[in-house]
């Protein structure tokens, strides 16, 4: 498999988490969404992925792009560890919640938007994450065991993680999110989720190296 990634964008992260808990081996092509005016408008890549943008997974002898759809690939190819659990209602409850953050909250303080907002960037972003994470929070006080649902990691821990770090890259406070937070906390605990890490990446900037 070829995964085409950019080290600080959350929806490539969400696929490398996949990628390390299902010990799924394959190379990092990095595509700079800021270098050069953005790698991902080439013409090389929009042959790739026409949307333009990271993730995008070459696997199998198909290309993949959009985070979800490639996850939901990969646990229905390597089953093992499961990513959706088996009782229906958890599995609809993982699914709402990684949709809530990969449809209601990301592509809101996507760099895409962002770029839009001139001046008011990083006002916009606080405001979208902040909306979504003070419903995610009340979400998660029913559905949460030691994870978003119950005590195994899940699809919906995947979209948590990335989404956490974006809110302390746009300084949201996060004292109103304890579950939020202590999820969080435990999830970046786990090996998975250390060497798919932002800091831990080929293209990762010698200054945000961990």
């Amino acid at each position: 498999p070829i995964l085409y990634s950019y080290f600080r964008s959350s929806c490539s992260w969400r696929v490398r988490i996949a990628l390390a808990l299902k010990g799924i081996s394959y190379d990092l092509v990095p595509v700079n969404l800021i270098k050069d005016g953005g790698q991902q408008f080439s013409a090389e890549f929009k042959a790739l992925n026409p949307m333009q943008q990271v993730p995008a997974l070459q696997i199998d002898g198909i290309t993949l792009s959009q985070s979800l759809a490639i996850i939901n690939y990969l646990e229905e190819t390597h089953p093992n560890p499961r990513l959706l659990p088996q009782d229906p209602k958890k599995r609809a409850q993982v699914r709402m919640i990684a949709d809530h953050i990969a449809s209601g909250i990301q592509p809101l303080q996507n760099l895409s938007v962002l770029k839009q907002m001139g001046e008011k960037k990083m006002e916009w972003a606080q405001h979208c994450i902040t909306s979504g994470f003070q419903a995610l929070e009340q979400i998660l006080q029913h559905t949460a065991g030691r994870y978003c649902v119950g005590d195994e990691v899940s699809m919906a821990d995947l979209c948590l993680v990335p989404q956490v770090a974006n809110a302390e890259r746009y300084k949201v406070d996060m004292r109103p999110y304890p579950t939020i937070t202590r999820i969080n906390k435990a999830l970046l605990e786990l090996e998975a989720f250390k060497i798919s890490h932002p800091s831990r990446q080929p293209d990762t900037p010698l200054e945000l190296r961990a």
